[in-house]
C-alpha cells in the first residue's frame, strides 16, 4: 500500500472500548501508545472524582474530547423531566470541569405507554431550550447523537442525521451540535447530504467510529464490533466529514464485552492499527 499514514493526532479512544481499564491505566495506556485524545463517560468519572479526573488527563497532557452522556429528555411526568434537566447540568457542570467542549445526549426513548415520537422528540426540543444556554455559559456545546432505529422505543427516539439536524438547528450552532456515529448511520442512504449539512451549518460536534457486526448479540446494546470486523466503510464516513471542513478528533467507541475481556494494551495496539488502515487510508480492492 501506498501514501500510509502513522498520523494518530486526531485519534481519540473512547473510556468504554477499553472498559477493562481505570482511568490512570487509561491515561497510562493512550499516553505510551501516542493516542492524545480520550472520550469519558460520567459514571467512572464520578467514581474517581471529577475534579481528580480532570487533573490525571491534564497532567498526563491528554484532551478530554467529550463526555458522555447527557440527554434522556422524553418523560412526560413533571418531577421525572425536572430530575433529568437537574441532572443535565451536573453533567454540563462536569464537561466544564474535564475542559471538554462536548457533552454528548442519548435523547431518551418512548415513555412508558406512549407511541408518539413526534410527541417525544418536542419534549426534547423543550429541554434542550432549557439547557443549551446554560452549557453555552459553561463553554459547553450540546450534541445530539442519532442512534439506531432499533434502539428508538426504549433509548433514543432521535433515529437519523437528518432527525438530529431538524432539532439542533432550532438553536445556536456554537450551543447545540450533532454526532456522526457510524455505528449508527451507516445504513442511511441520505447520510451523506446529511453530514454535508451540519458541515455547512457548523454543526459537527463529534465524530465516532465502530463497526456494524452480524449476527447481533442478544439485547443489542453491546455488540459493535472492532473496526475492520463489520460492514462499515470508515474510509468513506472518514473523506465526507473532511470535506465538511471539520478537523477534530475521531472518536473509537466500542462497547463489546470481547474486548473487554483482552489484554487493553492489545486491544489499543489493535484499534490503532486499524485506524491507520481502514480510516486514514484506503485498502485495495
Amino acid at each position: 500500500m501506498t501514501g500510509v499514514s502513522g498520523d494518530l493526532t486526531r485519534l481519540s479512544l473512547n473510556q468504554e472500548t477499553i472498559k477493562q481499564w481505570s482511568l490512570p491505566e487509561l491515561a497510562e495506556g493512550c499516553v505510551k501508545a501516542g493516542v492524545p485524545g480520550v472520550g469519558l463517560w460520567r459514571a467512572p468519572v464520578q467514581e474517581y472524582g471529577v475534579e481528580a479526573a480532570a487533573r490525571l488527563i491534564r497532567d498526563a497532557g491528554l484532551a478530554v474530547t467529550s463526555l458522555c452522556r447527557g440527554g434522556f429528555f422524553t418523560a412526560i411526568d413533571p418531577d421525572e423531566r425536572a430530575a433529568a434537566l437537574a441532572d443535565n447540568r451536573a453533567a454540563i457542570d462536569e464537561a466544564a470541569t474535564l475542559g471538554t467542549d462536548t457533552l454528548i445526549l442519548v435523547s431518551g426513548g418512548l415513555p412508558p405507554g406512549s407511541r408518539d415520537l413526534f410527541a417525544a422528540r418536542e419534549r426534547i426540543a423543550d429541554a434542550l431550550a432549557e439547557l443549551a444556554p446554560y452549557a453555552a455559559d459553561h463553554g459547553v456545546r450540546l450534541a445530539i447523537e442519532p442512534l439506531h432505529p432499533m434502539y428508538a422505543s426504549d433509548r433514543c427516539v432521535v433515529s437519523t442525521l437528518a432527525q438530529a439536524l431538524d432539532l439542533a438547528e432550532r438553536f445556536p450552532a456554537d450551543q447545540v451540535g450533532v454526532v456522526v456515529d457510524t455505528y449508527h448511520l451507516w445504513w442511511d442512504d441520505t447520510v451523506a447530504d446529511q453530514i454535508a449539512r451540519a458541515g455547512a451549518g457548523g454543526r459537527l460536534a463529534s465524530f465516532q467510529l465502530a463497526d456494524w457486526i452480524t449476527p447481533l448479540p442478544e439485547g443489542v446494546l453491546l455488540g459493535r464490533g472492532q473496526l475492520g470486523d463489520g460492514a462499515v466503510d470508515f474510509r468513506w464516513f472518514r473523506e465526507r466529514v473532511d470535506a465538511t471542513g471539520f478537523d477534530g478528533p475521531i472518536e473509537v467507541e466500542i462497547f463489546n464485552p470481547a474486548l473487554w475481556a483482552r489484554d487493553g494494551a492489545e486491544v489499543l495496539a489493535e484499534v490503532a492499527d486499524r485506524y491507520r488502515t481502514l480510516v486514514l487510508q484506503r485498502l485495495p480492492a
